[in-house]
């Protein structure tokens, strides 16, 4: 009878697993930090390597199509390999991607290096989690992930100001250069104060029918929820192409059958998963995970509240630019106040779990997360200034740490730390489909917000021709052509309704992302209410437990 799987590993004590903490949360750092600089630096890139806007949109889809599709692949094999060892090997493949981005001169080059940049994140963030989960032990595993979940949410507020920064006032090659000397620093650290930990023992060999049908299924649902905008869900809006190649159909959307052959290979997944399961055998994910609830309805949790949690960080410095004429760098400079709050909520999340409960301080995040986003919903007008929004900006980040870090902690707290690494990854992709899922929506929300423009329009005189005309424009740029218009006949006209119609957007993106946090809040209530609490009190339970 096969054994089950069991961890070997010490966990740390004393000052050295505050420096494991510091060189694993910089590592993570450095992968949320790069996803958000982008957004910032794609304006420059566009002009200085003369890339198409579909080029431009693949920059960021390319990176988040492989990061998302093999997050749960690569959990896996750090639970089976070691951790440590993962994650070093995703610094260095994140650090020689980042180069290569850097010194990439056209498109394709550049496009394949941020899938590189992808596969180099998707190694590093679960085992990075899955070493905290394995290493930390009672009241500092719940400090511990109170750090990590700060500086994933603090890092999705500070890419902006990093990102324009580094672009104005060095290039936007530096704005990737710059993961160079974090990615030594943290391969140096994290060789000095972190252990190798890993499962031995439980079945043997590689599942790699599982392995397959995962990640060509997260690849296909990933991508249809990135590009379904773009390229129509059903029937095609434009042409797509890739490496030379088009697709053929003028009827059905590439990203139609993607859809569809993602969502087949995920069942199928399920299927054979199952059966492996029963037999004995290897698996990608051990399904009966989900038996445990604080996993099965914390993965719900975090897909839910994720719908709405970074939505707003989409559109938000769109309607900053366009509307109020603020720099890259001064949006980065507001959304400081969000990235405040994400670092006050990692020190105060601990010691509240230790008074409240895990669960309860999860919920307080969500509720300020909502009100937060809600109230700056009515806050939005063309006339508000950055002051203004910056209250409610610290309660959404204040809510994005609380929440982030204790439902990190509730999914994880009754999975055995043999199978830690797939657990991190599970709740990680989670994370990243309910992401990608909320984008979509976000992003379609505000295009019919933008349809409004229209009427602002016709109300000031433009003819219906013309302001249908304008609109259209404003819609398909995003809000970015507002400046723009002021050059044309009537142009204060013009840039006042766009404006107007733009900011009413903004609104509706800020109430719709708040209610998808609402619903992530009344999820939480399926969570048991003293999830994870005995081990914040310092018990763990044993390691060589295993679900399999």
């Amino acid at each position: 009878m096969t054994q089950p799987a069991h961890e070997i590993g010490p966990s740390l004590t004393g000052g050295r697993r505050w420096g494991a903490l510091v060189f694993l949360a910089l590592g993570v750092a450095m992968i949320i930090l790069d996803a958000t600089v982008v957004n910032v630096a794609i304006p420059t890139m566009v002009s200085d390597l003369g890339l198409t806007t579909a080029d431009a949109e693949w920059v960021s889809a390319a990176y988040a199509l492989t990061f998302a599709s093999l997050l749960i692949l690569w959990g896996r094999i750090s639970d089976r390999f070691g951790r440590r060892l993962i994650f070093l090997l995703g610094i260095v493949v994140f650090v020689v991607a980042s180069v290569l981005v850097a010194l990439s001169n056209d498109a394709a080059t550049l496009i394949a290096a941020r899938a590189l940049q992808g596969i180099g994140g998707a190694m590093i963030l679960p085992s990075s989690l899955s070493v905290i989960n394995a290493v930390f032990t009672g009241r500092s595993r719940a400090v511990a992930f109170a750090v990590w979940g700060g500086t994933i949410g603090g890092m999705a507020a500070l890419g902006p100001l990093v990102g324009g920064w580094l672009t104005t006032n060095a290039s936007w090659h530096w704005a990737f250069l710059i993961n160079v000397p974090i990615g030594i620093l943290v391969i140096a650290g994290v060789l000095v104060t972190v252990p190798e930990t890993k499962a031995i023992g439980g079945p043997k060999g590689i599942d790699v029918l599982g392995t397959v049908l995962i990640t060509l299924g997260l690849v296909g649902v990933v991508f249809a929820l990135i590009e379904g905008q773009r390229y129509g869900w059903l029937t095609p809006t434009q042409p797509f192409s890739a490496a030379g190649w088009e697709w053929p159909s003028d009827t059905v959307s590439i990203v139609f059958v993607a859809a569809l052959l993602g969502l087949l290979a995920l069942v199928l997944f399920v299927v054979v998963e199952a059966r492996r399961l029963r037999a004995g055998q290897v698996v990608v994910v051990n399904l009966r995970l989900f038996r445990i609830r604080t996993f099965g309805a914390g993965n719900f949790v975090a897909l839910i509240v994720s719908l709405g949690e970074f939505g707003l960080l989409f559109a938000l410095p769109l309607f900053l630019q366009a509307v109020r004429g603020y720099s890259a760098l001064e949006t980065g400079v507001i959304l400081l106040a969000l990235a405040g709050g994400s670092f006050v909520a990692s020190g105060l999340g601990a010691p509240l779990s230790q008074r409240m409960g895990p669960v309860r301080v999860l919920q307080l995040g969500m509720a300020c997360e909502a009100v937060g986003i809600l109230v700056l919903g009515f806050s939005l007008g063309v006339s508000v200034t950055g002051w203004q929004m910056a209250p409610w900006l610290f309660l959404y980040g204040l809510g994005v740490g609380f929440a982030t870090a204790q439902l990190t902690g509730v999914i994880l707290s009754e999975v055995p730390v043999a199978e830690s690494g797939q657990g991190s990854a599970v709740q990680s992709t989670s994370r990243q489909v309910g992401a990608a899922i909320g984008t979509a929506i976000i992003g379609a929300t505000l295009i019919f917000g933008l349809g409004g423009i229209a009427g602002q329009l016709e109300d000031r005189g433009v003819p219906a021709a013309e302001a249908t005309q304008v609109a259209d424009v404003v819609a398909q740029s995003a809000g970015q052509a507002i400046p723009g218009l002021a050059q044309q006949p009537n142009g204060d006209v013009l840039v006042e309704a766009a404006s107007e119609g733009f900011a009413d957007a903004i609104r509706l993106v800020a109430w719709t992302a708040g209610a998808f946090v609402l619903l992530g809040l009344l999820a939480s209530l399926l969570l048991p209410k003293n999830a994870a609490r005995v081990e914040s009190e310092g018990y763990d339970p044993p390691k060589e437990h295993s679900a399999a």
